[in-house]
C-alpha cells in the first residue's frame, strides 16, 4: 500500500517523539528521588515498605544480565538493561553472603541467623534450606557448581551438596571465618580468618595445605586471578597483599590509606579494586601503583566489577549501590532506595507525608499513601530523630554533630541550623510544641534546650537530671513539658522553665509520651511501660514487655499504647486501661527505633535498623485490630537454641549489656576483642542454666574497660561468647 506525503510526514513526527521520549529517558536515568517503592515480600499485616534495606555484598550473575544486591531484608534482583527491580527475594535475617552459581539458575546466601539458603533466579523461590550451621559469615560455590562452601562465626568450613544440601566435609578452621573462595580449578578452598591468617585447604580431604601469615589484621576479603596463580588478601591493617598461589610466597605488598572491605580482579586480571573508608581504589595487579582513586560521599563496603569489567558496582551499610566508568571513574548510574539503618519516622500532620532519618546522613520525605519517595535530603550527618512542626511546613531533625537543622517540608530546603554546644553525644529526640513556636531537643546530657523556632536562637536550658537525657515531649495543653532519663520523668513550665514535678520512674526511662487529652504520661525502659497521673505523678499502670522498650507511642483516641520491642524485632499494642496485650506485628529483619500513629489511627509507621520503615493496616480507629495468627503471633520465652543477640545499647557510653539465650546449660565465657583481634577484657560468667539472659538484671554486662581497668577508647570492637560447644560473635560500637 502507497502512503500519502501526509501519512509519512506523521509517521516520522511520531518516530522523533519516540526517540525524543527515549533520550530524556536515558537523561533522567542516572537517579530520581521520586521513584515507585517496591513491595514484594511484604510481611502479613503491612500495606507498604519504604527503602530497600542496606547493603552487605553484591554479586553480578556470570552472564551480565542481573545483578544481585544482598540487603538487610533479603535479595533484590536487578535486570541490568534497565536497572529495574524485577524480584525480592525476602528472608527474616539479613543477608551475609551471596553467591551465584556458575550457571547463574541459583543464588546462594548466607545469614548469621537462617544458616544457608538456595534460591531460584527465575522464579525467585527457595530451593532448599540447608541448616546445620550458625553464623556464617560468607558463602561460594566451587567452578564446577556441586558443591557449596561456607564459613562463620563457629569456626568450622563445611563444604555440602548443592543440589541435596546434605553435608559432605567438614573443615575445622582456625578462628571466626570471615571469607572463603575457591581456586579457579575448583581443588583448593582459601579461607581468611581473624585471627590474621590465610589458609589454603585440600577441597576433597579437608587437610590444610598451606598457612599464610603477614598480616597484622583481621583478613576482611580475598580473591583469586583469573588465572588462578595469585592470591589478593584485604586487611584491617590498611594493607593489600599479593600472594604466590603455589607456594604462599608473598609477592607484594599495597599499602592503602585504611581497612580494606573488599577486593576485586577485573576480569582481565590486570587491576585490582579496593574499597575502604569513602573511595574505591584501582591498582595495577602487576606493579601495585595506583591508577585511580574514585570518591564517595559514604563509607563503601562492597565491590564487584561486571562480567565485561566496563562497570565497577559499589555499595554499603550507608549508601545507595552505585554504578562507576571503569576507565574514567564517573559515576554512570545511582539504584536508589538502599540505605543505612533507620532511627525514626515521623506522620506529617495531615497524615499525607511520612519522614524518616537515619546513620545514611539523610532524611527521606514519602508519600505516605502512595510509597514512593518524594525527596532525599542530604542530613550532613547521622539522623536520630525527625519532627513535623504542627502546621506540616517544617521538619526538625536531631542527631549527630550536636545540632538541630529545619527544613521546609516541600522543598527539602535547609531553613536554619541550632548550634550552640560543641560537646554531647547528639540530639537523641526532637520535639515541636503544639503551637510551633519552641523546639526542644534532648542531646544524651543531663539538661535539654529549648529553642526558639523562627529566630533559631536558644531560649532556655533545663537542667536537673542526674544522667542523661533520652526524650523530651510537649503535653498536648501547651503548657508543659516532660523530659526522661536517670529513671525519672520531670515535668516543667515551657514559659516560666520551672520544674513541676519529678516522677520516680523505678527504671530507666529512653521514652515517654503524653496520652492525646494530656492527662497521662507513658514512659518506656528497661522491661516495663508505666503509665503516670501527670498531675499527681501517681502510676496508674504497669506493663510487663519482657523486653528492651525502645520507643512508646499512644493511639490518637488514647485507647492503645504501641511499644517497641526490640529483642524480637516487634511492636507490641496493649490497651491503656488494661494493660492487655491487644497485637504483636512482626516483620522487620533488625531491631525497631521508633513508631508513630498516622492521624487517623489507621495506620503505623515502625523504623529499623534494618533500613527500612514498614506501614502496618490497622482495621479500625483505635489502631488494635485483632490479634494475629501463625507466623505473626510472637511466643515468649520460647528457647529455640543457643543464640547471641545485639548489645545495648549499641552505640553506647560508658557502658553496654550483652544478651544471649541458651537451650541448655553451659558454662559461658564472653570475650572482648578490638579491631585488630586483640583480647580487651574476658567476662567469665560461669555455669548457666538453659534460658533468656536478656534484661539488664541477667545479661552480661561490659563498663567499657579493658583488663587492667581503663575505659578503652572510642572504636568498633568484637564480642565472642562461648557457650559450651556454641561460639559466635557480634559487633558493636563505643562513641566518647
Amino acid at each position: 500500500m502507497r502512503l500519502s506525503n501526509m501519512q509519512v510526514i506523521a509517521m516520522k513526527i511520531a518516530l522523533i517523539f519516540k526517540i525524543t521520549l527515549l533520550f530524556v529517558s536515558a537523561l533522567c536515568l542516572p537517579h530520581s528521588d521520586a521513584q515507585s517503592s517496591p513491595q514484594w515480600g511484604l510481611p502479613e499485616g503491612a500495606k507498604a515498605r519504604l527503602g530497600k534495606g542496606w547493603t552487605s555484598e553484591i554479586q553480578y550473575s556470570p552472564d551480565g544480565t542481573r545483578l544481585a544486591v544482598a540487603s538487610s531484608i533479603g535479595i533484590w534482583l536487578y535486570d541490568t538493561a534497565a536497572h529495574q527491580e524485577v524480584a525480592l527475594l525476602a528472608v527474616q535475617m539479613s543477608i551475609q553472603s551471596i553467591a551465584f552459581s556458575p550457571n547463574g539458575r541459583t543464588i546462594a546466601s548466607g545469614s548469621w541467623d537462617n544458616g544457608i539458603q538456595l534460591w531460584d533466579v527465575d522464579t525467585g523461590n527457595l530451593r532448599l534450606t540447608i541448616d546445620g550451621t550458625d553464623s556464617v559469615n560468607h558463602v561460594a560455590f566451587s567452578p564446577d557448581g556441586r558443591t557449596i562452601a561456607s564459613g562463620g562465626g563457629d569456626k568450622p568450613i563445611r563444604i555440602w551438596d548443592a543440589g541435596t544440601g546434605n553435608l559432605r566435609l567438614t573443615i575445622n578452621a582456625e578462628g571466626s571465618v570471615n571469607y572463603i573462595v575457591f581456586r579457579p580449578d575448583g581443588n583448593t578452598i582459601v579461607s581468611g580468618s581473624r585471627d590474621n591468617a590465610i589458609r589454603l585447604w585440600d577441597v576433597d580431604t579437608g587437610n590444610l595445605q598451606r598457612t599464610i601469615t603477614g598480616h597484622t589484621g583481621f583478613i576482611n576479603c580475598i580473591a583469586f586471578s583469573p588465572d588462578g596463580t595469585t592470591i589478593a588478601s584485604g586487611s584491617r591493617d590498611t594493607t593489600i597483599r599479593l600472594w604466590d598461589a603455589d607456594t604462599g610466597n608473598l609477592r607484594r605488598t599495597i599499602d592503602a590509606p585504611g581497612s580494606i572491605e573488599s577486593i576485586a580482579f577485573s576480569p582481565d586480571g590486570t587491576t585490582i579494586a579496593s574499597s575502604g573508608g569513602h573511595a574505591i581504589r584501582l591498582w595495577d595487579a602487576v606493579t601495585g601503583n595506583l591508577r585511580r582513586t574514585i570518591a564517595e560521599a559514604d563509607s563503601i563496603e562492597c565491590i564487584v566489577f561486571n562480567p565485561d569489567g566496563s562497570t565497577i558496582t559499589s555499595g554499603g551499610r550507608n549508601t545507595s549501590v552505585k554504578l562507576w566508568d571503569t576507565e574514567t571513574g564517573n559515576l554512570r548510574l545511582t539504584i536508589a532506595g538502599h540505605s543505612g539503618w533507620v532511627d525514626s519516622a515521623a506522620f506529617s500532620p495531615d497524615g499525607h507525608t511520612i519522614a524518616s532519618g537515619g546513620s545514611d546522613n539523610t532524611i527521606r520525605i514519602w508519600d505516605a499513601d502512595t510509597g514512593n519517595l518524594r525527596r532525599t535530603v542530604d542530613a550532613a550527618g547521622w539522623v536520630e530523630s525527625v519532627a513535623f512542626s504542627p502546621d506540616g511546613r517544617i521538619i526538625a531533625s536531631g542527631g549527630s554533630g550536636n545540632t538541630i537543622r529545619l527544613w521546609d517540608a516541600n522543598t527539602g530546603e535547609h531553613l536554619r541550623t541550632l548550634t550552640e554546644f560543641t560537646f554531647g553525644f547528639g540530639h537523641s529526640s526532637v520535639a515541636f510544641s503544639p503551637n510551633g513556636r519552641t523546639i526542644a531537643s534532648a542531646n544524651r546530657e543531663n539538661f535539654f534546650h529549648l529553642w526558639d523556632t523562627e529566630t533559631g536562637k536558644l531560649r532556655r536550658t533545663l537542667a536537673g537530671h542526674t544522667s542523661w537525657v533520652y526524650s523530651v515531649a510537649f503535653n498536648p495543653d501547651g503548657h508543659t513539658i516532660a523530659s526522661g532519663g536517670d529513671n525519672t520523668i520531670r515535668l516543667w513550665d515551657i514559659d516560666t522553665g520551672k520544674h513541676r514535678l519529678t516522677i520516680d520512674a523505678s527504671g530507666s526511662v529512653e521514652s515517654v509520651a503524653f496520652s492525646p487529652d494530656g492527662r497521662i504520661i507513658a514512659s518506656g525502659g528497661g522491661n516495663t511501660i508505666r503509665l503516670w497521673d501527670v498531675d499527681t505523678g501517681k502510676l496508674r499502670l504497669t506493663i510487663d514487655a519482657s523486653g528492651s522498650v525502645k520507643s512508646v507511642a499512644f493511639s490518637p483516641d488514647g485507647h492503645t499504647i504501641a511499644g517497641v520491642w526490640n529483642w524480637d524485632n516487634s511492636i507490641h499494642l496493649w490497651d491503656t486501661d488494661t494493660g492487655i496485650l491487644r497485637r504483636t506485628i512482626t516483620g522487620h529483619t533488625n531491631w525497631v527505633n521508633s513508631v508513630a500513629f498516622s492521624p487517623d489511627g489507621h495506620t503505623i509507621a515502625s523504623a529499623s535498623w534494618d533500613g527500612t520503615v514498614l506501614l502496618w493496616e490497622l482495621p479500625s480507629s483505635t489502631g488494635v485490630g485483632v490479634e494475629p495468627s501463625g507466623s505473626q503471633l510472637t511466643t515468649l520465652g520460647n528457647i529455640k537454641r543457643t543464640a547471641l543477640l545485639q548489645n545495648y545499647p549499641n552505640p553506647f557510653n560508658p557502658e553496654t549489656w550483652i544478651p544471649y539465650q541458651l537451650e541448655k546449660n553451659a558454662w559461658v565465657t564472653l570475650t572482648i576483642y578490638d579491631q585488630i583481634g586483640h583480647i580487651v577484657r574476658t567476662l567469665d560468667i560461669g555455669h548457666q542454666k538453659s534460658g533468656v539472659y536478656r534484661g539488664k538484671a541477667n545479661a552480661a554486662f561490659w563498663d567499657g574497660r579493658n583488663q587492667n581497668g581503663e575505659p578503652v577508647t572510642s572504636g568498633a570492637y568484637y564480642y565472642q561468647l562461648r557457650a559450651g560447644d556454641y561460639t559466635a560473635a557480634r559487633r558493636m560500637v563505643i562513641i566518647k
